[in-house]
C-alpha cells in the first residue's frame, strides 16, 4: 500500500469554547472524510483528539461538559461512517440501507442498521473483506470469543495502536473513579486478575490490557487460583482490588475461609464481569472480607470496558467517556426513552483500520439519565439480562430476569423463602416438549429450605406463585397479552426444585458460567 502526505493542521480554534469550533478544528475536514485508504491508515488516533479536547478546555475529557462530549462524538461517528464507505462490503450495506452520507445528528444516526454476530463474522473472518485498511498493512490484533451461547467462535480485528490507545483511557478511569477512592492507605497498591490471559478465547486478552494501564498500582495477572495461591497474593504489604468472572469472584470467600485476618483486611474492592452477582454470594464475600466492596465490572470480548458500577447501593453503570458509544435500543434500533428497557448495541469510536458500527452484544440494559453535576459527565445504564434469557411458554416470551425477580417477590412475601439470601447459583430449565418449567436454586441444605417451602405454600401454592409472576414478565412489546387463566391453559408444569452447591442439575459453560435459562426442546 502506498503511503500518503497527511495534511498538517496548526490553527488553534478562534473559540474555544464554541463546541462546533473547537470540534471541527480538532477533526479538520481534510481527516473527518478522508479521501484514500491509505490517508486513513495515518490518521491520528481518536485518543489524541479526546487528550487535546481536554487539554484547550482545561478539564479532564471525562468531566468535560456533555454537549462537548456530544459534539465531539457525533463528529468522530460522522467520520466513520465516511471511512467505512471506502470499503465496498460497507458501503454496499449502508446503501441497501439508504445511507450514502455521515448523519447530520444523532437522530440520523439511529438509521444506521444494527450489525449482529453474524456481520461480525462475515466482515472480520475468513478474508476479513469489512478491514478498511487491509490485514497484510499489519498491525493489527485478532481477538476471539469463543462463544459461550453459540459455540461458535467469533474473530474481531484490532488496531494495535488504537487497541493501547482504549486501554489507557480505560485504565486512567478505573484508576480514577473506582479505585483511587478505596485503595487508601500506607503501602503498595494491587490489582489482581483471575481471567485467563493464556489464550486467544480469553477476555483477559483484553480486560487484562486495561487493568495493566491503571496507574498507580501493581498488576498481577494470576489467572485461576487456588486457596495456597490466593492466601500467597494477599499476604503482599498494601489495599487490594481483584477482577474476575463472576463464577471467580463468588468463590474468594469460599478460597478466603482460612486467610489470616490482616490478609483478609486488605481486600478492598472485588469487580465480578458481565452478570449479576446474587446478594448470598456478596454476603458471603463481606462476611470472609470486612472491608471489601463489591462492583460490576461489564465487558465483552468485543470491548473492554462497556461499563463499570462505581457505587455498590446502585446499580447503574457508566460508560467510559470517549471509548464507546453505548445506545439501549427497541426492535428497530431506536434509543428507547429514560428508564425503558432494550438491547445494548456498542459502537467502538477507536477504530480507524477495522470499525464496526452498531454491533449488537446479546445483552439487555435499561437506560438511566446520564450522570451529570460537579466531576464525572457519563452515560448510564443498568444490567437486565442476556438478550437470549427468555422463556418460551407455547407463543409466549417471558424475560427470564424479571421472571425471577417477580418469583422472589412473591415467594418472600408469602414467608416461603429469600431466594436472594439463601441461593448460589440458578437456572431456569424449559423442558418445552414435556412442558415444564423447573427453576434451579442450589443452596447449604436443600431438605430444610423445601421443607419450609412447602410448608408455607401448601400443595398447590407454587402454582399459584408462578401463575401470578410470570405475567409481570412480558416484554414490554407483549405486555397484556397473558394472565393466570392463560398461562393455565398452557398445559404447563411448574417446579422449584433446591440442590446442593455445585449439584450436576445446574448446567455451567466450559469457564465456569450459568446461563440463566436452558432450554431442552421446541
Amino acid at each position: 500500500m502506498t503511503t500518503t502526505a497527511v495534511p498538517q493542521t496548526v490553527t488553534a480554534p478562534g473559540n474555544p469554547e464554541n463546541p462546533a469550533e473547537l470540534i471541527n478544528w480538532l477533526i479538520p475536514d481534510w481527516e473527518w472524510k478522508p479521501e484514500s485508504v491509505a490517508l486513513v491508515a495515518n490518521l491520528p488516533p481518536f485518543a489524541s483528539k479526546m487528550r487535546e479536547c481536554a487539554r484547550v478546555l482545561g478539564t479532564p475529557y471525562s468531566e468535560l461538559a456533555h454537549e462537548v462530549q456530544d459534539a465531539l462524538v457525533l463528529r468522530r461517528l460522522q467520520q466513520m461512517v465516511h471511512t467505512v464507505q471506502l470499503n465496498p462490503l460497507w458501503r454496499s450495506r449502508l446503501h441497501g440501507a439508504g445511507i450514502t452520507g455521515a448523519p447530520q445528528s444523532f437522530e440520523e444516526w439511529q438509521a444506521i442498521p444494527l450489525a449482529d454476530k453474524d456481520v461480525q463474522r462475515d466482515f472480520f473472518m475468513g478474508g476479513r473483506e469489512g478491514m478498511v485498511v487491509p490485514l497484510d498493512h499489519g498491525g493489527f490484533e485478532i481477538v476471539a470469543s469463543g462463544g459461550t451461547s453459540s459455540g461458535c467462535p467469533l474473530e474481531t480485528v484490532y488496531s494495535l495502536r488504537e487497541l493501547w490507545d482504549t486501554y489507557q483511557v480505560a485504565g486512567q478511569f478505573m484508576g480514577t473513579y473506582q479505585l483511587t477512592p478505596r485503595l487508601t492507605g500506607a503501602g503498595p497498591k494491587w490489582l489482581y486478575t483471575t481471567l485467563a490471559d493464556y489464550q486467544m478465547w480469553s477476555s483477559g486478552t483484553m480486560v487484562g490490557g486495561v487493568l495493566q494501564n491503571v496507574p498507580g498500582v501493581n498488576y498481577v495477572g494470576a489467572g485461576p487460583v487456588t486457596a495456597p495461591v490466593l492466601e500467597h497474593m494477599f499476604s503482599y504489604p498494601g489495599p487490594k482490588a481483584l477482577m474476575g468472572i463472576t463464577a471467580g469472584v463468588a468463590i474468594l470467600s469460599d478460597l478466603g475461609a482460612g486467610m489470616n485476618q490482616a490478609a483478609r483486611e486488605s481486600f478492598r474492592l472485588a469487580l465480578y464481569g458481565s452478570g449479576v452477582l446474587p446478594q448470598r454470594k456478596r454476603a458471603d464475600l463481606r462476611a470472609v472480607y470486612p472491608n471489601v466492596e463489591v462492583l460490576s465490572y461489564f465487558a465483552a470480548t468485543q470491548a473492554e470496558t462497556i461499563g463499570l458500577q462505581l457505587d455498590p447501593a446502585a446499580a447503574e453503570l457508566s460508560a467510559v467517556p470517549g471509548l464507546h458509544l453505548v445506545e439501549i435500543v427497541d426492535e428497530q434500533g431506536r434509543w428507547v426513552a429514560e428508564g425503558a428497557e432494550g438491547e445494548l448495541v456498542v459502537t467502538r469510536l477507536h477504530a480507524h483500520e477495522a470499525p464496526l458500527l452498531r454491533l449488537k452484544l446479546g445483552d439487555r440494559m435499561i437506560r438511566r439519565p446520564r450522570r451529570d453535576g460537579p466531576g464525572l459527565k457519563a452515560q448510564q445504564f443498568e444490567f437486565a439480562g442476556r438478550t437470549g434469557d427468555v422463556l418460551h411458554l407455547n407463543d409466549s416470551q417471558y424475560l427470564a430476569p424479571r421472571a425471577l425477580t417477580a418469583l422472589g417477590e412473591d415467594l418472600r412475601a408469602a414467608g416461603a423463602v429469600d431466594l436472594d439470601a439463601v441461593a448460589h447459583e440458578i437456572q431456569f430449565v424449559n423442558h418445552r416438549e414435556a412442558k415444564i418449567l423447573t427453576l434451579l436454586v442450589s443452596v447449604d441444605d436443600p431438605q430444610a429450605v423445601t421443607y419450609h417451602m412447602d410448608t408455607a405454600l401448601g400443595p398447590y401454592g407454587l402454582r399459584r406463585v408462578f401463575l401470578n409472576a410470570l405475567p409481570q414478565a412480558l416484554s414490554l412489546f407483549n405486555e397484556g397479552e397473558a394472565n393466570p387463566e392463560s398461562i393455565e391453559k398452557t398445559g404447563y408444569d411448574f417446579r422449584l426444585q433446591f440442590v446442593f452447591k455445585g449439584a450436576s442439575e445446574i448446567e455451567r459453560t466450559d469457564v465456569g458460567k450459568v446461563p440463566l435459562v436452558r432450554d431442552r426442546g421446541q
